[in-house]
């Protein structure tokens, strides 16, 4: 089987090689809901860390909101950064294990792409990845994934990730 990195290199209808799209990298964020809960946030870091590899950033709030009870610097969420080869094995298990493992899956949605040339995701279960452990159905948590290219437009990012093997609807 060809990996994602290969198929890249392949992508046709290019005169020069140093023009077509690429993926520069892959950010994993996720918010902590909430955040007085130490033991919550203790979780959704060691998942984010199966899940990536890499061990996630603490992204703490910018303003202090009395509503919710939140002050400036609280952690309210975790963020990945992606780059290399951990971004093309991190991308190759979500196109082949973990999107078609999510419940009623029919594709992701093509208008998910911005005029910029990048592709976000969002996933409301993180434990469709095998890495994370299923017992524990209580403390579920949602990702968003943001895949950045060096496509120009909504259509090239599209077909730059047709190619290489997204599930999009029809």
């Amino acid at each position: 089987m060809e990996t994602l990195k290969a198929k890249s290199q392949k992508l046709e209808g290019y005169k020069n090689p140093m023009e077509r799209p690429r993926i520069m990298k892959v950010v994993i964020s996720s918010g902590v809901g909430s955040f007085k809960d130490k033991t919550r946030n203790k979780l959704v870091a060691d998942r984010l860390t199966q899940i990536t590899g890499q061990k996630p950033a603490a992204r703490g709030a910018k303003i202090s909101i009395a509503n919710f009870k939140s002050r400036e610097g609280d952690i309210v969420g975790y963020q990945v950064t992606l780059r290399g080869a951990r971004m093309y094995d991190f991308l190759e298990r979500l196109v082949h294990v973990a999107l078609p493992r999510t419940k009623d899956f029919r594709g992701i949605s093509p208008t998910s792409a911005d005029e910029m040339g990048n592709y976000t995701l969002g996933i409301r279960e993180h434990n469709i990845f095998p890495e994370t452990a299923d017992e524990e159905l209580k403390d579920v948590f949602g990702l968003a994934i943001s895949i950045v290219t060096t496509a120009k437009s909504k259509d090239e990012v599209i077909k730059l990730l047709t190619h290489l093997g997204f599930p999009f609807k029809k």
